[in-house]
């Protein structure tokens, strides 16, 4: 028993080729976009002092605000510092409610330098949100 088999035409493959390099280029492309986050009913407001911000201690105040505008109590609110370039630990801080929806914490900046905080939020339903400031400039002393 002999059974003929057949590719096809060599005019065929070009656009076969292309139709598949198109559909595995789609797949790759969708799987590098970040998904949008919802944006939250929680406003964070923050500040820090001493401005200019200085290598050594620096308070930060923190102010949480639903939609409405309330101040949103009963929060946790820790804080992170981390160094634009790499081979510098972070630094760590917690807050404390100093007024229903305020928090105030400090931080202290190791070294000159651009750095960068992350206020991390829980609310008390469990939900957690997140803050990127941008500190550039930390100068010495």
């Amino acid at each position: 028993m002999r059974t003929d088999f057949t590719l096809g035409s060599c005019q065929e493959w070009p656009s076969g080729i292309f139709i598949g390099f198109v559909c595995v280029a789609a797949l790759l492309a969708s799987g590098c976009r970040k998904p949008v986050a919802p944006r939250s009913d929680v406003a964070i407001e923050y500040g820090i002092n001493p401005q200019p911000v200085l290598v050594g201690r620096a308070v930060l105040a923190v102010n949480l605000r639903d939609a409405a505008g309330a101040p949103v109590a009963g929060a946790r609110v820790n804080l992170e510092a981390d160094m634009s370039h790499p081979g510098m630990a972070p630094v760590f801080g917690k807050t404390r409610e100093v007024a229903p929806g305020q928090y105030q914490g400090s931080l202290a900046f190791a070294m000159p330098g651009d750095w960068v905080v992350l206020i991390h939020v829980t609310l008390p339903d469990g939900r957690t949100l997140e803050r990127e400031i941008n500190v550039p400039g930390v100068a010495a002393n």
